[in-house]
């Protein structure tokens, strides 16, 4: 049985893709320092998995040397990242540790690990936002970086220092970048689950601007069945773009969901959006050219935006008490008005 580690494991892609490699009969070994985005409700189907594991560790840590020895993992899925853009732009210096200096430590202990394991290799998942604005077409994986949040500058820089160690030290390495996900178990500081958390209490759906702004979407299990794909099959030292080749502003996704919502049976609600204030430095599109990881690798998403979107409001109105166990300015404050 191959051993897995996933760093981040708590959050919403990490503790989506554990259960998609449970599933799949791998070893799983999941890191996570838990902060205010962690969430031990995300695990709850399978902690008491034999195949399941949970250590609290900041990747930043010296400790985390010792664990990665000791697990001795064929791969680890590094998801460990602060993500939100709008915390970013309140509060930079937490995204530098985690981003870009949690990963430096994780890079140098890979590096003496995959001595000892040769067979292992690291899969350092990113984002689209490391391109910054598309305003045509779609980056491919050798477009220009050109970030525009603190987020996404400390997660280019965390690519940048994957490739030089795939470079200067050989280590076995890939990167790949995703577009926007949503799914089960993402927190509700996020477009779509604080959306779905409005409706279902009855509260006025925030719009940033005008609502213009583009994104690509995609379910969270598409993602993570091409992580898992990119581990069995990617080329090391690679980059793969992975997305869906569908964009929607976020005025389109507010209108889809309160539609959604008018299909499902008993549920009524009488919601309005209501448009805020932009962020600054609100990136207008993003958009991916995936034809790299669809042609080399053979995979593509399965599941449609209007499929995704009824599947992730169900999941959240059926586990209302997902949201209790978070921090309710978490899910109403605003941040990023800087």
């Amino acid at each position: 049985m191959k051993k897995i580690i996933v760093t981040g494991g708590l959050g919403f892609i990490g503790s989506n893709l554990i259960d998609l490699l449970l599933k799949s009969n791998y070893r799983v070994l999941n890191i996570d320092k838990v902060t205010y985005s962690s969430n031990f409700y995300n695990t709850r189907e399978y902690i008491k998995s034999k195949k399941y594991k949970f250590i609290k560790c900041d990747i930043k840590e010296k400790k985390i040397k010792k664990i990665i020895f000791n697990f001795n993992p064929d791969c680890i899925f590094n998801l460990a990242a602060e993500t939100h853009v709008d915390r970013s732009i309140d509060n930079p210096e937490s995204f530098i540790q985690s981003n870009i200096v949690g990963v430096y430590n994780l890079l140098e202990v890979f590096r003496n690990f995959s001595k000892k394991n040769k067979k292992s290799r690291l899969i350092h998942i990113s984002t689209d936002e490391v391109y910054g604005d598309v305003l045509r077409g779609r980056s491919s994986e050798i477009y220009p970086y050109n970030p525009s949040s603190p987020y996404a500058a400390s997660k280019a820089a965390s690519d940048h220092l994957v490739s030089s160690y795939i470079r200067t030290y050989k280590i076995p390495a890939i990167v790949t970048n995703c577009s926007n996900n949503y799914g089960p178990k993402q927190h509700p500081e996020k477009l779509i689950p604080k959306l779905i958390y409005n409706i279902l209490n009855n509260r006025p759906l925030p719009i940033y601007g005008k609502g213009r702004n583009s994104r690509e979407w995609i379910y969270v299990k598409d993602h993570c069945e091409a992580l898992i794909k990119v581990y069995k099959k990617g080329k090391l030292g690679e980059f793969y773009n992975i997305g869906s080749n569908i964009n929607l502003n976020n005025l389109e996704v507010c209108k889809s969901l309160i539609n959604t919502t008018k299909k499902i049976d008993n549920f009524r609600n009488k919601v309005k959006i209501l448009f805020i204030k932009d962020r600054p430095g609100h990136d207008l599109r993003y958009a991916l050219n995936s034809n790299k990881i669809r042609k080399t690798l053979k995979w593509h998403p399965k599941t449609n935006f209007k499929k995704g979107i009824r599947l992730t409001f169900e999941w959240y109105k059926n586990n209302k008490t997902y949201y209790k166990s978070i921090s309710k300015k978490d899910i109403t404050k605003r941040l990023g008005n800087k």
